[in-house]
């Protein structure tokens, strides 16, 4: 999704928020913005017009190039911080002859109010001042994007002149004074002439806003706000408000939306006083660009723009201090967010600024989808199957019924006759107590999780090509790159915290090569944007590895010296000129050559990618194939690159697989078929580990259609809604004799089982995550479960006590210390009193008293030979192709409104932003078969129907069509096929035959 100005970089003036040199050094915005507004006169909306008469809220088309979101007034020589004199030329009184101008450590020597600190090169004044513990007002700053220096309320005096601190570069040995009498007056006078304008309900004693504070911090009262409003409001978005009469013109929303979130959805209207923020689109917030980040929310200074509820007005710069931390229960990025609750309901939910990965930014769903807690469709008691029909039961009842339907499959089919699917909502230590009480209790390992339906083939490939089955690097790394290969994903829209940061790493000067058959968010930003035709992955990076060794882009000295397989892959390479790869993929041959120079000529470049990789019948090669690029480059493993990483769809599916909730694998990737694995296990567990590997998924729903495989136990997943080829997956479930499923709500998969036992979610219990980028990270219980549910790990010990077995881990502190001494070399170091004291810890980590490792194979490949392996694996084509009577080929994946299955994000008020899954269609293939914008359609493919609503558009290439499955009703997963990679068993959910018709 991009807003009114989100076209191409090309198309953005280079000095706008979100072009090209937005995130200017501090030296150069203090040269270009504090002399918009004089000392004596604070920015507001009584500022007037540019001198040609254009309206200040024209962005780019200021001729000196000045953000137009800031309304222009005469210059300011006295309180310019170009302007003050001294000794040196920035201005600032050099340091005493002998003194060192830097801490040892670099960083430069501020004194602030007699009180000397020290601070990052760059810094600003105001940095410094808030290092020293003073705190000044800044109503127009927020440390997430770049100053302005319009609002005036952060006057200091360094060296003697008068500046704004938040624009002002700290220098080595400067004197900053804040507390002089005269500061305090110029100060106060400028807050009181911004809140002069407002009604006085803006400074009200229970306002929550950061000028409500600021204003009562200084002595000022409500009788300062003299305005009469009458701007009107916009409540027309579930999420975001807006009381036009509270703006002040200060642009924090304007800068959040471009430079953070870089959807480009607001802007300033209007001239002098009347000056205000609306959408870029014109028309009501509801029908605009905006994605509901809820960053504008958090910045506004005033309140005037606000989430609807108690909370409103509340910001994380004031999250109170009886939040509870924890991490988002959405998809694998693991934003950091501050839980508001009261009387046992959440209030709010805020981005924590010092999040690791989210840096006080998040998405639609971590910010506001929790509405879901309080659905009346919650299941609160559990439900036993009675006459064919699911009634409530007790705990004991239900518990007891569960172990009889165990006990009874394995007296008439052995241990291998029951299964479960452990969860990837669920936390770590869950999946290691499911996993657990399955190899200990039952005696199987019968176990798999939901990243076998999308990264199984990252965890087989990575591990192949590298020796563990995580990404290379971390996402700051990542972000460091100067070249961004983004493959088969769209984190606009399926992560888009993730999408932000590379977006504005993008527009930073970073080159950007998108690979996906769609024009996804980020390819409308893309130097070069490569469309293959779906299930050709393979061929296109054969093709680009064929130019990097054509023209002497690989490292030679790399390859020489760490890895492997380079004559075999050179022998296939030879099949795969550009011209050819053309042939097959549809990108053009100088495209595919020009993504391989804008890849090997970088200094660093990365590699992300998503499910559009993984989701097809050889999606281990295709993963293999892409990592040969990072080695053939040389560019993971060394100081040259920051490798290959993969975008995990969901919060923990990264930590279900690190915690042995697979069948072949214990915790921590050992070998269930090795004795030695076993052997270590058995030592700590007390009871001996099945030595055979157990069923994937697919072969759960194999086994049980067969006949063989008696019980099932399904956690957190609506196999029934999610898995492909759905119809065949409910004749499993049918079929199988026992079924018990752990849910939030009556999913489709709970209508087919016997027992539904009632499951606590993300915000109300305890334990850790794992996110994409290996960080193990907290998960804290912010409100109780409704009514009797339960968190899953209390219901994984209850029905071991219930069969007569203890697993231990009374807690799930003690389920991670358990697991980290099975799995040593990977999590020896880790527990929740480290996680707690440093709030993200990545593996590997094998000793406490060491960090984590962000960055892997520093010292070499974790293969058995320490080298990384190029792997020469040709083309083959998808399992299905269109012919006649499937001519279009179908394409799922997410919208970002919505998770999944929707079980959640539909529950809320956000499913007035997605109220319908939408079959995506190029204007040609509608014109074709007949089909109009917003009309009814008809999907049908080999295996089932689907019925959507058609979106007419050219994000989709002729004879391809998209939708997502958000909403099981509408039947998407009966389309897709029982095609599945062939080495990991990963359903190829991205190529599927249909025809599409009218109703």
């Amino acid at each position: 999704m991009t807003g009114a100005a989100g076209g191409p970089r090309d198309g953005v003036p280079a000095d706008t928020p979100g072009a090209h040199g937005a995130h200017r050094a501090p030296d150069a915005i203090a040269a270009d913005t504090p002399d918009a507004i004089p000392a004596d006169t604070p920015a507001t909306p009584d500022a007037p017009d540019a001198p040609d008469g254009t309206p200040a809220d024209t962005a780019g088309d200021s001729p000196d190039g000045t953000p137009a979101d800031i309304p222009d007034t005469p210059d300011a020589p006295e309180c310019t911080p170009a302007d003050v004199s001294g000794d040196s030329p920035d201005g600032f009184r050099a340091p005493p002859a002998g003194a060192p101008a830097h801490a040892p450590d670099g960083r430069l020597r501020v004194e602030v109010d007699g009180a000397a600190v020290a601070v990052p090169a760059g810094a600003s004044l105001l940095a410094a001042v808030r290092a020293a513990g003073a705190e000044l007002p800044a109503l127009c700053s927020d440390d997430r994007f770049g100053p302005v220096g319009s609002c005036r309320t952060c006057l200091v005096r360094a060296d003697g002149r008068i500046a704004a601190a938040c624009v002002t570069p700290a220098v080595s040995g400067a004197r900053v004074d804040t507390a002089a009498p005269d500061l305090v007056r110029l100060r106060r006078e400028a807050v009181e002439v911004i809140a002069s304008v407002l009604p006085p309900r803006a400074l009200a004693g229970d306002n929550p806003s950061e000028l409500a504070r600021v204003c009562r911090s200084l002595g000022v009262g409500p009788d300062a706000a003299r305005g009469t409003g009458g701007r009107g409001r916009d409540d027309s978005h579930p999420y975001v408000h807006l009381d036009r009469d509270l703006c002040i013109a200060c642009g924090r929303c304007v800068r959040m939306c471009a430079e953070v979130q870089g959807t480009f959805a607001l802007t300033l209207v209007g001239r002098g006083a009347d000056t205000q923020v609306a959408p870029g689109t014109g028309g009501p917030w509801a029908e605009s660009d905006c994605v509901a980040c809820g960053g504008c929310v958090d910045t506004c200074p005033t309140g005037a723009i606000t989430q609807p509820g108690p909370a409103a007005g509340l910001t994380s710069a004031y999250a109170p201090p009886t939040a509870t931390r924890t991490t988002c229960g959405y998809c694998g990025v693991g934003c950091a967010l501050d839980v508001v609750a009261d009387g046992g309901r959440v209030t709010a939910v805020l981005p924590a600024r010092d999040g690791p990965v989210n840096e006080g930014h998040a998405c639609v769903k971590g910010r506001f989808a929790h509405g879901f807690l309080t659905s009346p469709e919650r299941l609160t008691r559990p439900l036993v199957r009675r006459g064919g029909r699911l009634e409530p039961a007790g705990w004991d009842e239900a518990l007891e019924r569960v172990a009889r339907g165990l006990r009874a499959a394995v007296a008439a089919g052995g241990p291998d006759a029951v299964a479960a699917v452990s969860s990837a909502r669920a936390t770590n230590e869950e999946n290691y107590l499911v996993q657990k009480f399955m190899r200990v209790v039952v005696g199987t390992n019968n176990v798999d999780n939901c990243s076998r339906l999308c990264h199984s083939p990252s965890a087989a490939g990575l591990t192949a090509s590298f020796g563990l089955p995580g990404g290379t690097d971390s996402f700051d790394g990542v972000e460091r790159a100067d070249c961004l290969f983004v493959v088969g994903a769209n984190p606009v829209e399926a992560h888009p915290v993730v999408g932000a940061r590379l977006l504005r790493r993008a527009l930073e000067g970073a080159a950007l090569v998108v690979a996906d058959p769609r024009a996804v968010g980020l390819a409308v930003h893309a130097d070069l944007h490569l469309r293959p035709r779906p299930g050709t992955n393979v061929a296109l990076f054969h093709g680009i590895a064929h130019v990097l060794l054509a023209e002497g882009l690989a490292d030679t000295a790399f390859l020489r010296e760490r890895a492997t397989g380079l004559p075999e892959l050179t022998e296939l390479l030879a099949d795969y000129p550009p011209e050819r790869v053309q042939d097959i993929t549809g990108v053009p041959a100088g495209d595919v050559s020009a993504a391989a120079r804008l890849y090997g000529r970088a200094e660093r470049p990365a590699i992300v990618y998503g499910l559009g990789v993984t989701e097809h019948r050889h999606g281990t090669d295709g993963v293999r194939t892409l990592a040969n690029l990072a080695i053939l480059r040389g560019a993971v493993g060394t100081d040259r690159g920051c490798g290959v990483n993969p975008l995990r769809g969901q919060n923990n599916v990264q930590g279900a697989s690190d915690m042995g909730a697979l069948p072949d694998v214990l915790p921590g990737y050992a070998k269930v078929a090795d004795p030695a694995a076993r052997a270590a296990v058995e030592a700590v567990w007390g009871a001996p580990v099945p030595p055979r590997p157990g069923l994937r998924l697919p072969g759960m729903f194999a086994a049980a259609r067969a006949g063989t495989l008696k019980a099932l136990w399904v956690i957190g997943e609506d196999v029934r809604a999610t898995d492909p080829d759905a119809n065949r997956v409910a004749q499993a479930l049918d079929a199988c004799p026992f079924v018990v499923c752990s849910e939030l709500f009556p999913s489709e998969t709970a209508r087919h089982a016997d027992v539904v036992l009632p499951a606590a979610s993300w915000l109300e219990k305890d334990g850790t995550f794992v996110n994409f980028d290996r960080r193990f990270q907290r998960v804290r219980q912010a409100v109780p479960p409704p009514g009797e549910a339960r968190s899953d790990f209390d219901i994984v010990r209850s029905l071991a006590r219930v069969m007569g077995a203890d697993l231990g881990c009374a807690t799930p502190a003690d389920a991670l210390a358990e697991c980290a001494r099975i799995a040593a070399p990977l999590f020896g170091g880790l527990s929740h009193a480290r996680i707690d004291r440093e709030g993200a810890v990545p593996w590997p980590c094998p000793d406490p008293g060491a960090p984590g490792e962000a960055k892997l194979y520093g010292r070499g490949f974790a293969t058995p030979d320490g080298r990384a392996h190029l792997a020469a694996a040709p083309y083959l084509p998808p399992g299905e192709a269109p012919d006649d009577g499937y001519p279009l080929v179908l394409v799922t994946g997410r919208r970002w409104a919505h998770y999944n299955s929707g079980s959640m994000t539909r529950r809320g008020a956000g499913l007035a932003l997605g109220p319908a899954d939408f079959l995506d269609v190029h204007p040609e293939d509608a014109e074709r078969y007949g089909l109009r914008d917003g009309a009814p359609v008809v999907v049908e493919s080999r295996h089932g129907r689907a019925r959507l609503v058609a979106r007419v558009g050219e994000e989709t290439a002729p004879g391809q069509v998209f939708c997502a499955f958000h909403f099981p009703a509408s039947g998407v997963n009966r389309l897709t096929s029982h095609h599945a990679d062939t080495v990991t068993s990963c359903p190829e959910y991205k190529v599927t035959a249909v025809r599409v018709s009218v109703p």
